[in-house]
């Protein structure tokens, strides 16, 4: 019995063993997504005779003679139905990947099910969001701040208004519609007939944390039906490079090759099988056979800094392969001291020290690494061009590496980026791109490759732990008189993004206080281990952790209240931003300051808080439970240093619209949005007036990437130059045809008022072509100068003495946003930063066991935030004006994360008496740790 599909028998019958998920692909039903093939993620939802079910991990053959509905099916005769239009309306998405499951799902819920969201929901996961905007869709409503959406969901926003379009409205998404109706087009959502011959590559990958491969027999695999190619590092480029995307390569070290002789860490890449299916490739590679002469490893960053420890990259040349010392291990390091330290500490009255110390951390975007590259012939001899399409957050950074490394011109390579499913960091790497492109250029077919969760954690990148051995004093009166620091970060094995990480944590993080006397001591460190890389906040949550533990400690023990020693010690207009040199970064100023607000914010958010509970008589909770508050501040520079640069191209077109070809990748952080309400809002007409065209490497001239919150500071300053230029242009065209001075003429609605005469564009289009002027204007922007961003996130929390629950009665954050371009869209960044944050405080680790192996390798051992632990979280933004961003915004994409952890922290520290001083936070620790420590003696202090 054949399988129907949305209301059409299925031609093609399911293989032996095969989900339904790829079957359903397969059909060209795209909009059913893969995030796990665990069942774990909910990506995959789809209804069997109106049931949810989890198609990545039903048997396809199960589906015969049942009906299947999938998000392409659940609108009737071109009508949304109810829930993709309440999903539309509020925004109940960002990067969008998760949002075909979550509808489906949520399409079959009655009013009891709505009732009850956080177990109804628990089948469905969603990165971005903070799912408070999911629950607004779910249920329908839209009550302000502080009111109930439905039980136990986070309450709700306005919906968008209508005819909004520009700065300080909340324009929808231009891929909204897509999104709702399984029709946007990620990385690998392609037809087959688009692809023909199109070949799967998978991995052999290294069962040994350090190993020299003596030799590769492929013999037996190339004998798997269906195998096309086996490639090993006897194939690939003797080029070394970084998988890490920066504008300048030379950021980080040159210490990978596309397939190494020496394996490095467990899960590293040994060979590449291509095939004609998955299945084939799987097999192939599982047919492979290697010799190994095994090589000593380290697994910790304190035991690889030892004499005599294996050194990883040791047989590199330093200067070469710009590695600080690689017989030692030491990928970079800082050594600085402003004033002096030991004359601070001798002035000190209190003096806190201790070590703490931040864990791995996966992205786990919802789309995992993948990317597909094929051969487009020319008719020139020598002039084929690669094309490669892939889930990157800095498409022109990849062209480069790849013409890097495979000695191509760049204008030979086009690199598209689709709708990208997820960043956070994680893809502002080359991980599947050299792969694809090696096997394309040999073979001459399509090659495309997908990683699987697995891979994800075991083979991809995670944030740098961080072990931070802080000392700090201060004077009675609330001064601090010394900071100290002694940094050690673990990158793994490779040093990709070692370097800025473990500077950029050592800036920002100092730099926000006042202090004469300020030591820095930080070494990136090689390790048998999971590679490391970028991550939100790129190394500043992790020595915010440090700071900010330490801030509350110094007050305490000082005898003032927490805020109060920040707002002595925080920087202000006109102080020196300084961390580890004597002089501040000559091209960052502050563009605007809401610091004070931001603190004040907090501040009366949480005193409103307290009288809320106090009122309603829940301050109480019974024998056993401590309540508590605590607070962190971060300060960010809203662009990376040393040049970040894009370039926006706007034409007006004949229907008096526009069209904006731009570089940077859409993945969540809305600056589709932006660069179409920056343009809008120059042009004198709405967003939905501007077709934004993006991430695709022929369209523009240079675009460094969406990282470092630079979409809206940076890409989005390049499209406002480009827009108030052909305003210009659009003026002066109309001021001839109404026969006046440029003076008079005004653009307004879609039209230019001359006087008394109102021209439309469409005519002003007519005009320009009829006098040889091509109606179009070029942005572009340099990262520079640079303002800074600030945040400061406070918590009311309840905990259990005797069983270590914790409760978190009141999540707050303020944040100076300058001024907020879209403030639904801003605050669904603060929100989803929040979200992934508090994973990270209180579960989210990727373990490593003592032999280099991850362990936490599937998402049901890893803990991301479902909506049942996400708490509704108070989003303020300062009223601030910046002087460097586009029209006085600033960026706001990693730097809500930062403050959250600490604050955490600090809240359970007033509560308990106890400092915890790693992460993460979780249940069992703050049990032990009370069962240890006598809780009801504030003053004692416990380092777990």
């Amino acid at each position: 019995m054949a399988i129907e599909i949305n209301g059409t028998a299925a031609e093609a019958a399911p293989r032996p063993g095969q989900c339904l998920r790829t079957f359903l692909r397969e059909q060209g039903n795209f909009g059913v997504k893969k995030g796990c093939d665990g069942g774990d993620c909910g990506a995959c939802t789809v209804h069997v005779d109106g049931k949810p079910v989890h198609s990545c991990i039903y048997p396809a053959v199960r589906a015969e003679g049942h009906s299947v509905t999938t998000i392409e099916g659940l609108s009737s005769e071109g009508e949304l139905h109810s829930v993709q239009e309440k999903f539309l309306e509020n925004q109940g998405f960002q990067c969008g990947f998760c949002t075909a499951g979550m509808m489906m799902t949520a399409a079959t819920f009655d009013e009891e099910q709505k009732a009850n969201l956080p177990r109804n929901l628990k089948g469905n996961l969603c990165r971005c969001t903070g799912y408070r905007s999911i629950a607004d869709a779910v249920c329908g409503s839209h009550a302000p701040d502080g009111g109930v959406a439905c039980s136990g969901a986070p309450a709700g926003s306005a919906a968008v208004a209508k005819g909004s379009g520009q700065l300080g409205d909340n324009v929808p998404a231009p891929a909204g519609h897509a999104v709702v109706t399984g029709t946007a087009r990620y990385t690998l959502d392609i037809p087959a007939e688009q692809l023909p011959g199109l070949l799967h590559l998978k991995l052999l990958r290294s069962p040994h944390a350090h190993a020299r491969i003596i030799s590769i027999d492929t013999t037996t695999a190339l004998q798997v039906p269906g195998v096309v190619a086996v490639f090993t590092h006897e194939d690939a480029p003797d080029r070394l490079f970084s998988t890490a995307q920066h504008e300048l390569y030379t950021d980080d070290p040159d210490d990978t090759r596309v397939l190494d002789d020496v394996v490095r860490f467990i899960g590293q890449r040994v060979a590449a099988v291509v095939a004609e299916s998955v299945g084939a490739a799987e097999a192939g590679a599982r047919a492979i056979k290697v010799e190994y002469e095994l090589l000593d490893a380290v697994f910790s960053p304190q035991d690889a800094l030892l004499p005599g420890a294996p050194a990883i990259h040791g047989e590199k040349d330093g200067e070469t392969a710009r590695i600080s010392r690689p017989q030692n291990n030491v990928v970079a390091e800082v050594h600085s001291e402003l004033g002096n330290v030991e004359a601070g500490f001798a002035a000190a009255d209190f003096i806190h020290e201790n070590t703490y110390q931040t864990q791995r951390v996966q992205h786990v975007a919802m789309e995992t690494h993948c990317s597909i590259a094929w051969v487009e012939p020319s008719e020139n001899p020598g002039e084929d061009r690669l094309m490669v399409r892939s889930s990157s957050q800095v498409p022109f950074l990849v062209r480069r590496t790849l013409a890097r490394v495979f000695d191509l011109p760049e204008d030979r390579i086009r690199v598209v980026a689709g709708r990208v499913g997820g960043g956070f960091g994680g893809k502002q790497e080359v991980l599947t791109e050299d792969l694809v492109a090696m096997a394309a250029l040999k073979l001459r077919r399509p090659v495309q490759v997908e990683f699987t969760r697995t891979e994800q954690f075991t083979a991809t990148t995670t944030r740098h732990p961080f072990t931070i051995k802080v000392k700090a004093g201060a004077s009675r009166d609330g001064h601090l008189t010394a900071m100290r620091v002694d940094v050690v970060t673990n990158t793994g094995a490779y040093g990709n993004h070692a370097p800025g990480v473990m500077f950029h944590g050592c800036g920002e993080s100092l730099a926000v206080y006042n202090c004469d006397n300020k030591k820095v001591d930080a070494q990136a460190v090689y390790t048998n281990t999971v590679p490391a890389g970028a991550f939100r906040g790129y190394g500043l949550s992790q020595m915010i952790f440090a700071i900010e533990s330490a801030m509350d400690e110094l007050a305490v023990g000082i005898g003032m209240d927490p805020l109060d020693f920040r707002l002595k010690n925080m920087v202000r207009p006109g102080d020196h931003m300084l961390s580890t040199h004597p002089e501040p970064e000559e091209d960052v100023f502050y563009g605007s300051y809401g610091l004070d607000q931001c603190v004040a914010l907090v501040r009366d958010a949480l005193e409103r808080g307290e009288k809320r509970y106090r009122d309603a008589g829940l301050d109480n909770f019974g024998p056993g439970w401590v309540t508590g508050v605590g607070s962190a501040l971060s300060m960010i520079d809203t662009v990376p240093p040393r040049g970040h640069f894009a370039h926006t191209r706007l034409r007006l077109l004949p229907d008096g619209t526009f069209d904006a070809a731009v570089g940077t990748a859409e993945f969540g952080n809305g600056t589709t949005t932006v660069h179409a309400q920056l343009a809008a809002t120059a042009l004198s007409t709405t967003a939905s007036n501007v077709a934004v065209r993006q991430s695709d490497t022929d369209l523009v001239e240079h675009d460094t990437g969406a990282f470092g919150s630079a979409g809206t500071v940076v890409a989005g300053q390049a499209t406002l130059l480009a827009a108030q230029e052909l305003a210009l242009r659009i003026r002066a065209v109309a001021a001839e045809v109404a026969g006046v001075p440029e003076a008079d003429c005004v653009l307004e609605d879609g039209a230019v008022r001359c006087g008394s005469r109102l021209v439309p564009f469409t005519e002003v289009y007519d005009a320009a072509r009829q006098q040889g002027v091509e109606p179009v204007a070029e942005g572009r922007w340099g990262g520079t100068p640079r303002s800074v961003a600030f945040n400061v996130h406070g918590f009311r929390v309840a905990v259990n003495t005797g069983t270590g629950e914790l409760r978190i009665l009141q999540s707050v954050q303020a944040a100076d946003a300058g001024v907020v371009v879209n403030p639904r869209q801003c605050r669904g960044q603060v929100e989803g930063g929040i979200a992934q944050a508090l994973g990270v405080a209180l579960y989210e680790e990727v373990r490593v066991n003592d032999a280099g192996k991850v362990t936490t390798d599937i998402l049901r051992q890893y803990h991301i935030p479902s909506f049942a632990d996400v708490p509704r979280s108070e989003v303020y933004f300062a009223k601030t004006n910046d002087q460097m961003g586009p029209l006085g915004a600033k960026s706001m994409s990693e730097s809500p994360f930062n403050p959250v952890a600490p604050a955490l922290a600090n809240a359970i520290r007033n509560a308990t008496g106890v400092r915890f001083a790693a992460l993460p936070i979780a249940r069992d620790k703050i049990y032990l740790a009370l069962k240890d420590a006598d809780a009801s003696t504030p003053t004692q202090l416990t380092r777990i």
